[in-house]
């Protein structure tokens, strides 16, 4: 089953909410223009809206025929705190405020998919619309899950998409298990003693320790993480001092972990904690660790993944689907959710454009129609009428 033609003809709605979106982009849990759109909308073409689910997040409820099955859809809503540097007609209003990765178009994509579900009611059970706030890194899934999401909201399995730069336009990829990265940010408090720049052998340096753990950071991967196995660890900030010539009492170093295996991010963990603390100790200074688990290692069930790429083959040709992609290092938390409830995640492309937080990047509107296809042909397969 190709589009349906009701989707196309949804396509310049769908492209002028996108670019209302992109115009006023909102960083996470700050969405309450995007999500009060969105829930006036849904009320408007019938569904049961739930707002301040997860503090900005939105859910959205329809219900047809008599059927106890249920079936999730979820897209994310927040924005970048990053500087457009697009010369678009529609480019952001705001400073340092960018839809630098999509997420304006999965929610337009996903409201079109609303539309066309309310307007055909081609189904049999209760469709869950979840419109998430806050991925970027400051927990949007963990907090709608906090607020009860799937225990007020009941979903046999749920689904959900990412754009996919320099996938073709109409092509789709997925694979089955782990498909995305765990993902923790960490910090690490150096402790010394500060002195004059001039005579630093009254000091104990926290920077000249924080640059040898950074270096002995390093060895976790090489030498403390199987070969079998993947991890990153790659320190993005140090920090300390605020003069030339002095030498501060205290360092930091910031940075992220990627992994696949929980395991690993634990091993990642433990490892770093004692590496820090024992490098500082051997100079003198103390090292104190927070390491943050930001995003579970993404994992797709095997029978849903197999069901979402047999829709994207219905849609776009089973040539334009690739069943078994390569493991993406990036991270996603609707990984989150998928651990609460049987489910997919797969990349729909987004053709020649720049990659996804970079200041160029652009939403391919081409995009929107199989996206939304992808949606509301998975509530009309599972929810199919017996």
């Amino acid at each position: 089953m190709p589009i349906p033609d009701k989707i196309y003809a949804l396509a310049p709605e769908m492209t002028a909410w996108r670019h209302d979106f992109h115009a006023h982009p909102e960083i996470g849990f700050e969405e309450t223009r995007t999500s009060e759109i969105v829930a006036r909308a849904l009320e408007g073409w019938g569904y049961e809206v739930h707002r301040h689910v997860g503090k900005t997040g939105v859910v959205g409820r329809l219900k047809v025929g008599t059927s106890p099955r249920s079936v999730g859809l979820r897209c994310d809503m927040d924005a970048l705190p990053m500087h457009e540097i697009t010369q678009l007609a529609y480019r952001s209003k705001f400073e340092n405020r960018m839809h630098a990765c999509g997420h304006d178009g999965h929610t337009a994509s996903m409201l079109g998919a609303a539309k066309y579900l309310a307007e055909t009611r081609n189904f049999d059970g209760t469709v869950t619309l979840i419109f998430q706030p806050a991925e970027e890194g400051v927990g949007g899934a963990n907090a709608m899950l906090a607020d009860g999401l799937f225990d007020r909201f009941p979903c046999d399995t749920v689904f959900g998409f990412h754009n996919s730069p320099k996938l073709d336009v109409g092509k789709f990829a997925i694979r089955p298990g782990p498909m995305m990265a765990g993902g923790a940010f960490f910090d690490i408090k150096v402790q010394g003693r500060g002195s004059h720049g001039a005579h630093p052998e009254h000091s104990i340096d926290p920077v000249l320790t924080a640059c040898q753990i950074v270096t002995a950071l390093q060895s976790i991967v090489a030498r403390n993480i199987g070969a079998v196995d993947q991890g990153v660890i790659s320190v993005t900030r140090i920090e300390g001092g605020d003069a030339y010539n002095v030498v501060p009492d205290t360092a930091w170093i910031r940075g992220t972990a990627r992994f696949f295996k929980p395991e690993i991010g634990k091993l990642i963990e433990d490892n770093m904690k004692r590496m820090a603390k024992g490098v500082a100790s051997g100079f003198g200074a103390t090292a104190e660790v927070d390491w943050r688990l930001i995003f579970a290692p993404l994992h797709n069930t095997p029978d849903e993944a197999t069901f979402a790429a047999d829709v994207a083959a219905e849609i776009a040709g089973e040539a334009n689907v690739e069943r078994n992609r390569s493991l993406i290092m990036g991270s996603e938390d609707f990984s989150f959710m998928l651990e609460k409830v049987p489910g997919a995640y797969i990349n729909i492309g987004n053709g020649d454009s720049a990659q996804v937080h970079n200041p160029a990047y652009d939403f391919n509107d081409k995009l929107l129609p199989y996206a939304a296809a992808f949606y509301a042909r998975v509530v009309e397969k599972k929810l199919a009428a017996a």
